[in-house]
């Protein structure tokens, strides 16, 4: 699967893109593994998943891996006091419950 990786050299912040047709199923279940593999070896390496764009929605389902439940709740927390109705990057931030 092509990827393409650039960022921001200065704060080491890498974007990682899977290239993939979205017509051909199978290429989104290979993307999914490949996903669990990178952010497996980023984690590994004392990384995060999280940038200066957050987490977004490939990898809101990631981010439990990094994040434990304590601080993902206080996250929503947070999240519902600024933002009760919901109306900004809605699913977008964390996982869902």
């Amino acid at each position: 699967m092509p990827i393409i990786n650039f960022g921001h050299a200065g704060n080491c912040n890498i974007h990682v893109n899977l290239l993939l047709n979205p017509d051909e199923p199978e290429q989104g279940k290979k993307a999914h593994h490949c996903l669990y593999e990178i952010f497996s070896l980023v984690l590994a390496l004392n990384g995060t998943l999280t940038g200066e764009h957050g987490v977004g929605l490939e990898k809101r389902d990631f981010v439990d891996r990094e994040l434990d439940a304590i601080s993902l709740e206080l996250m929503r927390n947070i999240k519902r006091q600024f933002d009760p109705n919901g109306i900004l990057n809605p699913d977008k931030m964390l996982p869902l419950v």
